[in-house]
C-alpha cells in the first residue's frame, strides 16, 4: 500500500529548533495532562508532536503494521518558515531537505519525500527545490502562496519555471486560515484548510498557470478541498463571462483533470465524487498521518490510483 501525503520531522530539524528556538520563537509545552508536548512555532500553528513525527523507527512500524509499504514523506507546514527572512526559511529548507535524502537514501523501497522550499523568495526557491531533486527527492510540498499573492502572480515565475524544467512534484499543501471570522471552534482547519485548497487551485485553473508550465505535476491535498463540487459553477461561468474563459483553452472541469488530488477526505461519497469528476489515475492515496485529522490507514482508492502515484514517485529515479 502506497501513501503520498504523510509527513515527517527528522531530528537534525528538532535540533536546528532548539537551537534557534529563540529567533524562530519555538516553544514546547505541555499542555494537556494526557497528551505529548505541544509544539509552536512563531506564536501559532501548534501541534502535538507525537514521537511518531520525529521517531522514525517508530514511524515506520506503525505503517508496515497496518501494511503501509512505501510513504512519500513530506515536510510539516507548521515548518515552511514563510512568516521569517528568506536566510532562515533557506537554511531551514535545505537542513530539512538533506535530512530527508537521507532516509530515503538508506531506505529507497521503503521511502520516497519531497522538500520545503523559501517559497517568499523564489529564485532562492528555485535552487533550492533543484539541490533537493539532485539529492533524489521527487519535488517539494509548498503553501498555497502568500498573504497578498496568489500562486499564479509573476512573483512566483522562477520557481515554476525551474519546477516545470525539473518535471517536479508540486504538493500544494494548505495552512490555517487566517479568516478572522472562523476562530473559534477548530474551523480554521475544518474548514480553513480546504477553503485555502479552494482558493489556490481554482486560482491556478482560471490563471491558465497549467498551460504555462504543463510539466509540473501539481497535487493537491486533502481532495482538492471544495473544487471538486464546485466546478459545474466554474464552467457556467466559463461559458457566462468572457473575463473567466479569456485565460483559458477549455472549461475548468477539463483542466481539473490535469491535477492530482490525495484521498484524504473521510467519506466514501466525497472521495467517489472525486474519482468520477476527475478520473481515478488522477486521485492517490494519502493519509495526512501522524496528524489527528489523518485517514488512517490511507483509503486506497483503487489499482490505478496507485500506479499513479508510483509512477508519479519513479520519475527522475
Amino acid at each position: 500500500m502506497f501513501d503520498f501525503h504523510t509527513h515527517f520531522i527528522p531530528k537534525q530539524v528538532l535540533t536546528w529548533l532548539q537551537d534557534h528556538k529563540e529567533t524562530v520563537h519555538a516553544k514546547w509545552e505541555k499542555i494537556l495532562p494526557d497528551k505529548h508536548e505541544f509544539l509552536t512555532v512563531n506564536g501559532k500553528w501548534g501541534f502535538e508532536l507525537k514521537p511518531t513525527f520525529y521517531d522514525l523507527s517508530l514511524y515506520n512500524q506503525e505503517c508496515l503494521d497496518v501494511g503501509v509499504t512505501h510513504s512519500v514523506l513530506s515536510p510539516i507546514p507548521q515548518l515552511f518558515m514563510y512568516d521569517f527572512s528568506p536566510e532562515i526559511t533557506t537554511e531551514v529548507s535545505q537542513i530539512y531537505n538533506s535530512s530527508l535524502a537521507e532516509i530515503v537514501d538508506h531506505s529507497p523501497d521503503r521511502f520516497s519525500a519531497l522538500g520545503t522550499v523559501p517559497l517568499t523568495a523564489p529564485k532562492r526557491a528555485a535552487t533550492i527545490l533543484n539541490e533537493a531533486m539532485k539529492q533524489g527527492l521527487k519535488g517539494a510540498i509548498i503553501g498555497p502562496g502568500l498573504e497578498d499573492k496568489l500562486l499564479s502572480n509573476d512573483f512566483f515565475a522562477p520557481l515554476f519555471e525551474e519546477a516545470n524544467r525539473l518535471k517536479a512534484i508540486l504538493f500544494i499543501h494548505p495552512l490555517l486560515s487566517t479568516d478572522p471570522r472562523i476562530k473559534a471552534k477548530k474551523m480554521p482547519n475544518l474548514i480553513g484548510v480546504p477553503w485555502e485548497t479552494t482558493v489556490t487551485a481554482t486560482d491556478i485553473i482560471l490563471s491558465g498557470l497549467i498551460d504555462k508550465y504543463p510539466d509540473v505535476k501539481i497535487i493537491f491535498a486533502h481532495g482538492g478541498g471544495f473544487l471538486p463540487y464546485q466546478l459545474g459553477r466554474m464552467d457556467k461561468g466559463y461559458d457566462q463571462w468572457k473575463d473567466v474563459s479569456s485565460n483559458l483553452k477549455a472549461a475548468p472541469s477539463e483542466y481539473a483533470k490535469r491535477f492530482w488530488y490525495d484521498t484524504v477526505l473521510w467519506d466514501p461519497n466525497s472521495l467517489d465524487l472525486l474519482i468520477k469528476t476527475v478520473g481515478e489515475d488522477r486521485v492517490v492515496p494519502g493519509s495526512d498521518f501522524p496528524f489527528d485529522l489523518s485517514v488512517w490507514p490511507p483509503k486506497v482508492n483503487s489499482e490505478k490510483g496507485s500506479q499513479s502515484l508510483l509512477g508519479l514517485i519513479k520519475m527522475n529515479s
